[in-house]
């Protein structure tokens, strides 16, 4: 535990202070890192295609000059302090700009350790307000500060938020649980069922084609039409191998991210630590928590494990467009509500689902076929005899189609209500009434004759909410649920 003087403290962080000189050698690699493709298409083609021109290398070598100047005159520059509840923070190098952020408006610090931080004792602390929820950008972000003051501001935070004023003696940490910790065996199943492959491959194509005049694919292209005269089974493996290798580097990706994955109960805030070689912290305020989503990918379903998503109407989030906050990565469904009801006891995590009936299968049915059927035909139209294998398409479109129908349906208790419904991965929601931004109900022509209709539902979450939809259930039932949202207090 620790204690630290108010007095002290007070003195020592309402004077002017700078990032640690590390922040400017991330200020300059953020540059570089930024100018990285007009950089190549500079120096390999910016001259008369025989080599590195002397202008060239002239113009790298200011940029880079300019760059790392740049990134010192920034760190001069900049200056954070906390006074009279506040985080003050000064910068501009041609402009200087004042931020006063009060404590009252901060939602949640979060904390990173990147590998240029790590040997110094530093981290990173990014400042997330109700006004820079949902956007790409936090309030503040300082860079590189020393891991006894961020813990110092993390104090005062949650000494201000849960008595209203700065303690007059000292400000301590409060004591901390620990109510999650990912285990070797449960990384490993994670990163190996992570889907993360896919995300690899393209993320390699769209690499690869920025040097597009630099890669000879005309010649590559013939080469490969050379091979595929060898025969299927060297086009299989060849794809097989390239598969494989994109499911290692994933696992491998994987587990460096969510390593040591811990979770932590701090007052009524919400603790998540993760990562090898940049060791990141997060924050989810419980009081902005909307809704709590769950979700069973295709391979993990099977062996009952799922993952646990917060969605929050504010607080820590990653650079992303929503407010979708991953809590537990993997764990065994029927282990949820051991794990979550001591925290979240106004909610049902084991609701008796009421499903969709047999007469909508048909119509799941018929929505999964339009584009496959549609792809069939081309295919044995134009692609003959390669178009046979687009046959594999019906009973992958069918599986599809039981599995959607299958997976949906609903389920009110009290003031909650539940969703589930599958699009690629199976999601089931948990909404409270109070916290349930919209509600719609409707039913086509075609669904009005079978007694059917569409619910949707949308919780605060981000710039454009979150929730779900869930088609051609019973018309009874979804009156029913209007009728539960609408009416009752």
């Amino acid at each position: 535990m620790r204690f630290l003087g108010w007095r002290g403290w007070q003195k020592k962080m309402s004077d002017p202070k700078r990032l640690h000189p590390i922040a400017a050698v991330i200020r300059f690699l953020k540059s570089l890192k930024e100018a990285i493709l007009p950089l190549v298409l500079v120096l390999f083609f910016g001259g008369n295609g025989s080599g590195f021109g002397f202008w060239q290398v002239i113009g790298f070598s200011v940029f880079v000059i300019v760059s790392l100047i740049y990134g010192i005159l920034t760190w001069l520059r900049f200056t954070y302090r906390v006074e009279n509840g506040e985080l003050r923070i000064e910068s501009g190098l041609f402009v200087k700009k004042k931020r006063y952020i009060p404590f009252e408006r901060i939602q949640s610090l979060d904390f990173s350790e990147g590998i240029l931080q790590r040997p110094f004792g530093l981290v990173k602390l990014k400042v997330e307000t109700a006004g820079s929820s949902g956007s790409s950008d936090a309030e503040a972000v300082l860079t590189a500060i020393k891991k006894s003051e961020a813990l110092a501001i993390q104090d005062m935070l949650t000494s201000i938020k849960h008595t209203g004023i700065v303690e007059a003696k000292e400000v301590k940490q409060q004591d901390q649980q620990v109510i999650y910790k990912m285990t070797p065996g449960q990384l490993i199943v994670l990163a190996s069922t992570s889907g993360g492959a896919g995300v690899v491959i393209s993320g390699a194509l769209a690499f690869i084609l920025q040097f597009d005049e630099l890669i000879p694919y005309d010649l590559i292209v013939k080469e490969f039409k050379g091979l595929i005269s060898n025969g299927i089974m060297f086009i299989s493996i060849v794809v097989f191998l390239v598969l494989l290798l994109a499911w290692v580097v994933s696992v491998f990706l994987t587990m460096l991210k969510y390593a040591d994955y811990t979770i932590k109960k701090v007052e009524d805030d919400i603790i998540i630590s993760r990562g090898l070689l940049e060791k990141r912290q997060l924050t989810i305020p419980l009081s902005r928590v909307q809704g709590i989503l769950v979700t069973e990918n295709i391979l993990r379903q099977p062996f009952g494990l799922c993952s646990v998503y917060l969605e929050s109407a504010g607080g820590s989030i990653e650079k992303n467009a929503s407010s979708k906050a991953l809590l537990l990565p993997l764990i065994k469904k029927n282990q949820l509500e051991g794990l979550l009801s001591p925290f979240f006891e106004e909610y049902y995590f084991n609701p008796e689902m009421v499903p969709a009936p047999r007469r909508s299968l048909r119509r799941y049915m018929f929505r999964s076929f339009i584009l496959p059927i549609s792809i069939i035909i081309l295919a044995l139209v134009f692609f003959r005899p390669w178009g046979y294998f687009s046959l594999l398409l019906i009973p992958i479109a069918a599986l599809s189609a039981y599995l959607q129908y299958k997976d949906a349906g609903w389920n009110l208790q009290q003031q909650q209500l539940t969703l589930t419904f599958r699009r690629v991965v199976k999601h089931t929601i948990f909404m409270k009434k109070n916290k349930i931004q919209s509600l719609s109900m409707w039913r086509s022509h075609f669904q009005d004759n079978l007694s059917l209709a569409t619910i949707g539902a949308s919780i605060i979450s981000g710039p454009g909410g979150s929730g779900g939809t869930v088609k051609d259930l019973e018309s009874k039932d979804i009156i029913k649920i209007y009728d539960w949202y609408k009416y009752q207090g």
